[in-house]
């Protein structure tokens, strides 16, 4: 289970992206601004690249309020979509993609 509330949250993401991984599964959250909206981007991808070098099919990416509520559901989101792709993380884990 992925648990980033003590490792990071909106002041480290107001000041950079934070990425990460959880068994195949990596993520980036970043600040996303339009007009004077703050948002919080939350996308996935799979192993072994980073996010620069991976396909744009291989991404998801959800909106989510630049508000601690907001980080709270990105992370709860990245969660859901952990266990809604498992099998697909799983193979990426094991490098099914050689």
């Amino acid at each position: 289970m992925i648990d980033l509330h003590g490792q990071a949250g909106l002041p480290y993401v107001n000041k950079g992206i934070y990425t990460g991984s959880y068994q195949g599964m990596r993520y980036r959250l970043r600040k996303k601004e339009e007009g004077e909206e703050k948002f919080l981007e939350a996308v996935i991808y799979p192993e072994p690249f980073c996010f620069e070098v991976t396909a744009e099919e291989e991404k998801e990416a959800r909106d989510f309020p630049f508000t601690k509520e907001g980080f709270d559901g990105a992370v709860a989101w990245l969660n859901e979509q952990y266990e809604a792709q498992k099998e697909r993380w799983e193979k990426a884990r094991k490098g099914a993609w050689v």
